[in-house]
């Protein structure tokens, strides 16, 4: 797909996996029945649509995904790599320092993936909605949010009148995935600084700004694979075609 580059942010310390994580990099956990590397699920998912140019923003034990994905060739795509350091820090400090670094040169719109994230969506649908609408930045929102705890609702004596388990709400909630126009990462550093988060900082800064900031609503599974609990808990059924 023209014009479009892949920036996927593999560059934690995976703290809510260790001890694991003390050897490996998250990125670089085994999932599913042939127990290849998320990262690679990911990059094998998104190369379905056409996007054949990555960037991985990576930080701790940086050397090992290097080391396994090198320039990309055997799974058919490009692949550059982005170191994470002290002065570039956070999910869009890293953005910043490969777009800065002229990573990013020659595209128009980056796919940020988070690294954690298995989510079978239409990558083309959601690039081809983005442009469609002419969006600065496209957000894949869920539609629905299933909460990890119980809710008890109580009277005014205090009596439980009703319990519901791990209860679906609907509410939209970001998946860690998203479209950018590259110009616009390089407009909010030079105000953000070198330091800051994607979600939580760029792009309330961009909504406050006037920025086209879009919905991309997905009704698909999704799964964050964020520590070691929810890792331990992966439905492999649910996803059998973004794990094949």
């Amino acid at each position: 797909m023209e014009g479009v580059i892949a920036a996927i942010l593999a560059g934690g310390k995976g703290k809510r996996f260790r001890p694991y994580t003390e050897i490996i990099p998250k990125p670089m956990m085994p999932l599913g029945p042939r127990e290849k590397p998320i990262l690679e699920h990911i990059i094998a998912w998104i190369a379905r649509s056409g996007v054949r140019n990555y960037v991985l923003l990576v930080g701790y034990r940086w050397r090992q995904i290097q080391n396994y994905f090198r320039d990309g060739s055997t799974w058919g795509v490009r692949i550059a790599y982005s170191i994470d350091d002290e002065e570039y820090s956070d999910t869009g400090g890293a953005l910043l320092k490969a777009y800065r670094a002229g990573l990013f040169n020659g595209y128009s719109d980056v796919l940020v993936w988070y690294g954690d994230i298995v989510a079978p969506l239409d990558v083309k649908q959601l690039i081809e909605a983005h442009r469609g609408s002419k969006a600065h930045a496209t957000l894949v929102l869920a539609d629905r949010y299933q909460l990890p705890v119980g809710v008890a609702m109580i009277d005014d004596e205090g009596n439980i009148v009703e319990l519901r388990e791990k209860p679906w709400l609907e509410i939209k909630v970001t998946i860690g995935v998203l479209v950018v126009t590259a110009k616009a990462i390089g407009e909010a550093g030079d105000v953000l600084g070198k330091k800051f988060d994607i979600m939580g900082d760029m792009i309330p800064w961009m909504i406050r700004q006037g920025y086209r900031v879009k919905a991309y609503i997905y009704s698909g599974h999704w799964y964050d694979v964020g520590s070691l609990e929810r890792y331990q808990k992966f439905d492999e059924k649910l996803f059998k075609e973004f794990l094949s």
